[in-house]
């Protein structure tokens, strides 16, 4: 026999067919195997899904002050649901439509409605209660009979919205008589959502009326001398049944009975803060209509701040701490104080009289600049003008902290290349540097504060020694490539400006400034140089010549500066002889010994002063490459 497993479900659009593979034997004979096909065939089921069909059943959390008959849950595949119809559609088969939903369990304040809805109690939930938790079993069926059955558990949490409640329970209010009709008496005020007021006693108030939105009581005509109790209910108009309650006792008196009148009837005043503790800052002069002032009473009123810092003794308005301006908490008030002084006359009814007071704090220069621990600066020689070789970070405890003015004594020159930003206190490079002249440079820098004190002739200032070093760069000599050429040029025609060749030298820092002079060969002046350009300068010669010129290349200033040497050997053509206007350039690179420039003629027999010098050129030459030579093996 061959069974259905338990729990197992079949779904013939998932798998419409399964292959068993029987085996069976008996006692002393072969195995027998054997195969079994079970199709399986789509029918009409009805089933409810899980969580809904669990055992313990879905569950909904929803607040306490959730609406009346606000939908909790669908039964039906919605996003809140938890139902499935399974099975293939064919015709007469039930759709959702035709779905009938019962509730099995009926304890329950909760409603199932005909299409699978569970709506919160037509009352609400009572908020009072902590937690509640509410059990549906709900059976689903369809026309034909097929039927599945879940259960959804409402758990009810406290509601987070905030109670409305009153900040004041008790009120009491004092008005005169010639009070006119529709004027404010008062306003209470109540803490929640969506809070209306309404007055429950006297039932038919007939001297006053509150506005359900703002909580103003306004007089309905002119008031008479009497007193009235109203009691006042503020709602959550959302939610009738979050309410509280509170009383106010209104007062209405003569006009002959006065409130005291105060000198000065405001009081506004500016104090150093360094004035002492215990200093009177004001003394009222009040007086009732009865012209006494023993049964006058002075009270303090405003921000905690107000009540820290100040007090009164009688009618003085006093210090009561110190009033320290160097302070975030002051500088978060705007270095001001407000508060009010209340004038109150004894008897029945009381009058009362307020003077306001602001006090506002003025600085004053308490604390001279500090220095920097460390003020040490390195600076490369090489530096470039503006360079910022550091910050001079001063400190002053005054507010606002640091504003600093920072200046060099004796200012900027040759003998201090160095000046300071203002503001900053950054300083910068303003001259040249030279590590082989000065090593190291003193710089006496002030410190002035400002803006901590009204009167600026009280500033404070700090001298601070700074010591800038200079770092040594090592220079290297100018580098030309090649450092021996061979050129042939053409002359032109008498009077014209003829380039021969560019030198190509560079130095280190790249920033050197080279400079090209010709040191010899050049006796009769038919070369000069336009920067690193040879430029010749033909004349009527009629034969060829050769040149050697010796041209020497500056880099650096001053005790800084070195020098390379450059030969140049140049075979000039008239421009009259029959050949080809051309110019043929030859590089040759010298190497680190001394190099000797042999030039072959073999047509051309020069005269003997030419020899002569040739022969002092090429002494020059081999002369000055071998100094070079040795200055590069002692390096």
């Amino acid at each position: 026999q061959v069974t259905l497993r338990a729990g197992a479900e079949l779904d013939a659009r998932q798998v419409n067919q399964y292959m068993l593979i029987l085996r069976a034997a008996c006692p002393g004979e072969d195995e027998v195997e054997g195969r079994l096909f079970v199709r399986v065939t789509a029918g009409q089921v009805l089933r409810c899904d899980t969580p809904f069909a669990s055992a313990e059943g879905d569950v909904v959390e929803v607040p306490a002050d959730v609406a009346p008959r606000t939908p909790l849950y669908a039964v039906l595949r919605q996003p809140l649901g938890g139902l499935t119809v399974s099975g293939r559609v064919e015709q007469g088969f039930s759709s959702p439509s035709f779905l009938q939903f019962r509730l099995r369990n009926h304890n329950t304040p909760l409603t199932l409605t005909r299409r699978g809805l569970v709506l919160a109690p037509d009352n609400g939930f009572d908020p009072s209660k902590d937690n509640q938790t509410f059990r549906l079993e709900i059976e689903v069926m369809d026309r034909h009979g097929h039927n599945c059955s879940g259960a959804v558990r409402v758990e009810v949490l406290p509601s987070r919205r905030p109670r409305v409640t009153f900040l004041e329970p008790h009120w009491a209010v004092t008005v005169t008589e010639d009070i006119g009709p529709w004027e404010v008496v008062t306003r209470v005020y109540a803490r929640g959502d969506n809070v209306r007021y309404a007055i429950l006693a006297p039932v038919a108030p007939a001297l006053f009326t509150i506005d359900e939105v703002t909580g103003e009581i306004r007089s309905t005509r002119r008031l008479e001398v009497t007193g009235a109790h109203l009691l006042i209910r503020a709602y959550n108009a959302l939610h009738p049944d979050d309410h509280a309650t509170a009383t106010v006792n209104i007062t209405v008196q003569g006009t002959d009975c006065q409130a005291p009148r105060c000198v000065p009837a405001i009081f506004v005043s500016q104090v150093l803060e360094t004035v002492s503790p215990g200093t009177t800052l004001v003394t009222l002069r009040c007086t009732d209509s009865t012209s006494t002032d023993g049964c006058l009473h002075y009270a303090l009123e405003g921000p905690p701040s107000s009540h820290s810092h100040f007090c009164m003794e009688g009618p003085r308005l006093k210090v009561n701490t110190t009033l320290d301006y160097d302070s975030e908490a002051m500088a978060a008030l705007g270095f001001q104080f407000t508060a009010t002084i209340v004038v109150t006359v004894g008897g029945q009814p009381l009058q009362s009289t307020r003077v306001p007071v602001l006090v506002t704090v003025t600085p004053v220069n308490e604390f001279r600049p500090v220095c920097p621990s460390s003020a040490t600066f390195t600076v490369p020689e090489t530096a470039a003008f503006g360079s910022i070789v550091g910050r001079v970070a001063g400190t002053d405890r005054d507010y606002p902290p640091d504003s600093l003015e920072y200046s060099v004594e004796g200012g900027s020159g040759p003998a201090q290349p160095f000046s300071i930003d203002r503001r900053t206190g950054e300083i910068r490079v303003v001259g040249p540097l030279d590590s082989q002249h000065q090593k190291s440079y003193r710089l006496v820098v002030r410190l002035t504060d400002t803006h901590n004190d009204l009167d600026l002739r009280k500033r404070q200032s700090r001298l601070c020694d700074v010591s800038v070093r200079l770092q040594a760069v090592p220079d290297q000599l100018p580098v030309c490539i090649p450092e021996v050429q061979e050129l042939r040029i053409t002359a032109g025609s008498p009077g014209s400006r003829q380039p021969v060749t560019h030198l190509v030298c560079h130095s280190s820092p790249d920033s050197v400034v080279l400079a090209y002079t010709i040191v010899g060969g050049n006796e009769d002046g038919r070369f000069r140089l336009e920067g690193n350009t040879l430029v010749y300068l033909p004349n009527d010669q009629a034969k060829p010549r050769t040149f050697v010129l010796l041209v020497e290349v500056w880099g650096g200033s001053g005790a800084r500066r070195r020098s390379s040497m450059v030969a140049l050997v140049v075979h000039v053509t008239p421009w009259s002889t029959p050949v080809p206007p051309s110019t043929t350039t030859q590089h040759t690179t010298l190497p680190k010994e001394p190099l000797v420039v042999t030039q072959t003629e073999a047509v051309w027999h020069p005269p003997a002063w030419f020899v002569a010098v040739l022969t002092i050129s090429g002494a020059l030459l081999l002369a000055t490459l071998g100094c070079m030579a040795r200055n590069l093996l002692c390096r």
